[in-house]
Parts: structure tokens; C-alpha cells; sequence
């Protein structure tokens, strides 16, 4: 079955996302919730957004890094400005959140090109100083110079003197979609211990992203993808040839942008406040370890990574001491707080010591990401189910002598 202009491979792999998206408040949630492990689920709804958000975030900069082979340490700056021209949106209009993502997208795709245009004069690591210099350049603006914009330190966020034009008397006083609350649960069903959490907020910003996972899918199988990939291979070659890669480099640097402003709109969307905070250079670190963790140039990569680093992030870094002495309070005293002094370093506060030493072990051992690591294994059952069938058809088959 092919749809969508897909080949049959694709269009299966898609449907397969699309099916995971959708049932990932169940699937991420396989604890009872009066178990001990309960504390690793992590089906609420600010997590599996911020899952959803991130992913978008990931794939866009896996379109440049992944495709291209430039490492840009600036793309924070375009997460900044998707979540101010949201919120702008919402203090002018009102708080649907449909005029504020296209505009997040048409902004930081503009600053985008400016910024590209710039940066893309250079290659290797003086193309990753120059943007990272503009994010920081961006950063310090949004935090100190340009506070009757951004509200500096503050953050900007809605006041009642706001204009909001367009806001009904009896419209939300929150992020929505024509009255569709994103905070809203729409359904919280219990089935045996298990709890499940379906949200508004999950499922439009889950809508949005397997629509730009489809067009990432498009941008990868399409000469343009070929091009990047070249680029990414020998741009030096190609440039003896005859062929301007700047155009090329420079449209994936915009696409991506794009991506990073989206993304940055879906915060405001699920928060409407946005901080200057977004567009440190930390944030754009991050992007690079998801996608590096989950499979640089690959599909699903950027989206596992960015699931890796958030669940570790929301997950490992809640357990504190309390939670551990409940899971090891049948050990004996010793043993016990010899357990939990060990994991301390390792959870809580300590988290980054556990995504570190992950990223670690990826880097070494999986340097294709996670993805890698799938493809090994499945490599790995392929092989033995070759050399089981070989086995049955050896015995069937008679010899010479018989």
C-alpha cells in the first residue's frame, strides 16, 4: 500500500510512527500505579508534550546536522523567537493558538535566512562559532537590550491591559484551539491499577509532529535529501564539478530554523510564557545530544533521542532519596544505604551524571545512536532464524550417501 506519494516501504514505516504516536499515552505508561516501579511511567501530559515538542525540534536540526553535516550550536535562537511570536500572538488576538504558529514559522525561517546566509560563508567549526555567537548575541538581546519585546529577565507572558482584539467573552483564558483547551484532559480511563492520561495538548502537538515527520520523510527521499547527502560526503568535490552548494546548505538551514520556531511556538502553546532562557546555548547542546544520541541522518533517531534525554531529564530526576529507601527497605540496613548512597549520584539532582555516561557509551559502542543499536539486534535474530531455518533444511534435504 503506498500513500502519500510514498514508496510501500515508507508508507509502512509511517504507519507504524503514526500508530506509535498515537498510543504512546499507553505505551509509555506500562506500570500500575500503586506498584513500586510507578515512578518510571511516564504517560502525563507535560512530558509526552514536551516528548512530541522536542521531536520536532530534533528532526528539524537532524535536516541540516544529519543531512548536511553542519554542526550548528545556535539553533536556540530560533526556539526563542517561535515562542516570543507566539506569545505576541496571544497578547494582540487572542489565545488560539492558530495565529501564533504560522507566524513562529515565517519569523524564525527569516532569521533563519539571515543568520544562514551569514554563518554559511564558512564551513566546519568556524561555521559552529559563528552560530553559536549569533544564539548568545541573540540571548543577551532577548534578556537585557530589547525588554520592551521580550520583558527581559521576566519572560514575556499575557497581561489583562493586553489588547487581545479578537478575544470572546467567553473564550478560554488559556492556550487553545477554537475552544479546544490544551491543558484539558478529554479522557482519563482506569483499567485495572493502570491510569491513562489522553490530552489536548499531546494529541494536537502529536498531530503536528507526524505531519512534519512526513515531510522530513519526503525532504530525505527527495533529490534535495540526495543533494544534502552529497554535500555532506564531498562538498568539495561537488564544487569542482560545477555545482553552488550554497543554495542547498543554505534552504536546510531555513527548513531547520523553521523546524526550531515550530517547536518553540508548541512551547508557548502548551506554556504561554517565553523566557529568554530558551535561547541559551545549553538548548541548542541538547538538540545536538538527541540527535546524536538517537542516530544522526537517520529517521527516527532525532525522535528517540529526544525521548531518551526527556525521560531522563523528567524521569531520573524525581527520585530522590525517600523513593530509594522505599525500594530497598527489604535489603539489610547495611547493604541498603551502601545502594542508596551509590544511586544517589546517579539520580535526583545527579541525573546529567547518567545521561552523560549513556552518551558516553553510545558514542563508543553505537555510533550510529540508538538506531545502531536496533539494527544490531535485529540484524542479530535475522541471523539466528537463517541459521535455524538452514539447520531445518539441511536435515530434510538427503545426502549422497542416503
Amino acid at each position: 500500500m503506498q500513500i502519500l506519494g510514498l514508496s510501500k516501504r515508507d508508507s509502512t514505516f509511517l504507519l507504524i510512527v503514526i500508530a506509535l504516536t498515537l498510543l504512546t499515552p499507553i505505551l509509555i505508561q506500562p506500570f500500575p500505579v500503586g506498584s513500586g516501579l510507578n515512578t518510571f511511567n511516564a504517560g502525563y501530559p507535560d512530558l509526552m508534550q514536551k516528548i512530541a515538542i522536542f521531536g520536532i525540534f530534533a528532526i528539524g536540526f537532524n535536516i541540516l546536522f544529519g543531512l548536511t553535516g553542519y554542526l550548528s550550536f545556535g539553533h536556540a535562537a530560533f526556539l526563542g523567537i517561535g515562542s516570543y511570536s507566539t506569545v505576541w500572538m496571544y497578547k494582540l488576538l487572542d489565545y488560539n493558538v492558530l495565529w501564533g504558529l504560522p507566524l513562529a514559522i515565517i519569523v524564525s525561517g527569516l532569521f533563519a535566512l539571515v543568520i544562514g546566509f551569514i554563518s554559511l560563508r564558512r564551513s566546519g567549526i568556524y561555521f559552529s562559532i559563528l552560530t553559536l555567537a549569533f544564539a548568545q548575541m541573540m540571548y543577551n538581546l532577548a534578556y537585557s537590550v530589547l525588554t520592551p519585546i521580550t520583558n527581559g529577565e521576566t519572560g514575556l507572558q499575557v497581561y489583562e491591559s493586553d489588547p487581545q482584539v479578537l478575544l470572546g467573552a467567553n473564550e478560554p483564558s488559556s492556550p487553545h484551539l477554537f475552544g479546544i483547551v490544551m491543558r484539558e484532559n478529554f479522557w482519563t480511563p482506569k483499567i485495572g491499577g493502570w491510569e491513562f492520561t489522553f490530552n489536548n495538548g499531546y494529541y494536537f502537538t502529536a498531530i503536528i509532529a507526524i505531519i512534519v515527520f512526513y515531510l522530513s520523510l519526503r525532504i530525505f527521499r527527495s533529490p534535495f535529501g540526495l543533494m544534502l547527502r552529497a554535500i555532506k560526503t564531498n562538498q568539495t568535490r561537488l564544487n569542482y564539478t560545477g555545482i553552488n552548494t550554497r543554495p542547498y546548505t543554505l534552504a536546510a538551514f531555513v527548513i531547520s530554523g523553521m523546524y526550531a520556531g515550530l517547536a518553540g511556538g508548541l512551547l508557548a502553546a502548551m506554556d504561554p510564557l517565553a523566557g529568554a532562557e530558551r535561547m541559551q546555548w545549553t538548548a541548542s547542546g541538547e538538540v545536538v545530544l538527541m540527535v546524536i544520541l538517537g542516530g544522526a541522518g537517520t529517521l527516527m533517531g532525532p525522535v528517540l533521542g529526544a525521548a531518551f534525554i526527556k525521560y531522563l531529564e523528567n524521569i531520573f530526576s524525581k527520585i530522590n532519596d525517600s523513593v530509594l529507601h522505599g525500594w530497598f527497605a527489604w535489603m539489610p540496613d547495611g547493604l541498603e544505604d551502601f545502594l542508596i548512597g551509590v544511586s544517589h549520584f546517579f539520580v535526583g539532582k545527579s541525573w546529567h551524571l547518567t545521561s552523560g555516561l549513556m552518551f558516553m557509551l553510545v558514542v563508543i559502542f553505537l555510533p550510529g545512536g540508538l538506531v545502531e543499536g536496533g539494527q544490531r539486534i535485529k540484524a542479530l535474530f535475522k541471523k539466528k532464524r537463517t541459521s535455524g531455518d538452514d539447520g531445518a533444511g539441511t536435515e530434510a534435504q538427503p545426502t549422497a550417501a542416503e
